[in-house]
């Protein structure tokens, strides 16, 4: 069987070792430290509950915690800038001494949060508006030499959904995701500091998203790394009927499989210990070796 390439990349991360991609898919542990988030709202919003939840996902296998304050499903609210702080920065400043030796990445949209949360310790910004939402984001990667995460999106949460139209669903996120990229080089972000991440569920119907992880290796195109994120979204229902979001792992493991298997490097999952063995299956299959 044929696989997607998987190439090896180098990711420079400031004060610490580079993030090494290639063989071995990195698992992203999610922390959601918000009390509407689709999937866990409300779980982890205290410091103590919130650090001991992602020292329990590195324990389990994760190569990087995501810290988000603010939950950004189709349809939720924006979140006051203050108040994003307030969540995430205790979780941070916990996090980043020595409670996890991982690297850190806070997902956000917001340049003050950004250059806040790598003042504190994280490492990564994972930015779910690729640059759409504030530009100023990448002068804060540039500035700090964090590795920046430019996801796909069009609109903001609340009307997302009115900009999922595509002639070519995975050609227009390529192109999408690749100016993102020069715009980002442009704003003095190295070429090697970023990994792309097409978006599965942002600004695409199901119908979208199937086609994207039908068509996830034509990322590989340009020439980074890839971050897949199909965790336990609402493109699952159709094919699972109607599931709430912690009953979807099953369906999670065939699409974090499929992009695997296609070239991603990264996943971005709830259920750390159920995915990393997905994972290393998958990576044994592409390799082809026991």
């Amino acid at each position: 069987m044929i696989f997607a390439p998987r190439l090896s990349y180098t990711v420079p991360l400031p004060g610490r070792a580079p993030l090494e991609l290639g063989d071995r898919t990195v698992v992203m542990g999610i922390l959601n430290v918000t009390p509407d988030s689709f999937a866990d709202g409300g779980l982890y919003l205290g410091v103590d509950r919130a650090v001991a939840h992602a020292c329990e996902m590195v324990e389990q296998g994760a190569g990087i915690i995501d810290v988000g304050g603010e939950s950004t499903r189709p349809g939720a609210a924006a979140l006051p800038e203050d108040e994003e702080l307030a969540r995430v920065l205790p979780v941070i400043d916990r996090l980043a001494s020595r409670a996890v030796e991982v690297p850190i990445s806070i997902d956000t949209y917001k340049p003050a949060v950004a250059r806040a949360a790598i003042q504190r310790g994280a490492t990564i910004i994972n930015d779910v508006s690729g640059l759409r939402y504030d530009a100023r984001i990448a002068a804060v990667a540039a500035e700090t030499g964090a590795a920046l995460i430019l996801m796909h999106n069009r609109g903001r949460s609340q009307e997302m959904y009115r900009e999922a139209a595509y002639e070519d669903v995975m050609g227009e996120v390529c192109a999408e995701l690749g100016a993102a990229m020069q715009q980002a080089i442009d704003a003095g972000v190295r070429r090697e500091s970023i990994v792309l991440d097409p978006g599965l569920g942002f600004a695409k119907r199901a119908e979208h998203t199937y086609t994207a992880l039908a068509d996830f290796d034509r990322l590989v195109g340009l020439d980074r790394p890839i971050l897949s994120g199909p965790s336990r979204k609402s493109y699952l229902r159709t094919a699972l009927g109607d599931h709430p979001p912690d009953q979807r792992d099953w369906g999670t493991a065939a699409a974090v499989t499929a992009t695997i298997l296609q070239g991603a490097h990264i996943i971005r999952v709830h259920n750390v210990p159920a995915m990393r063995d997905v994972a290393r299956v998958a990576d044994r299959i592409r390799a082809g070796t026991v």
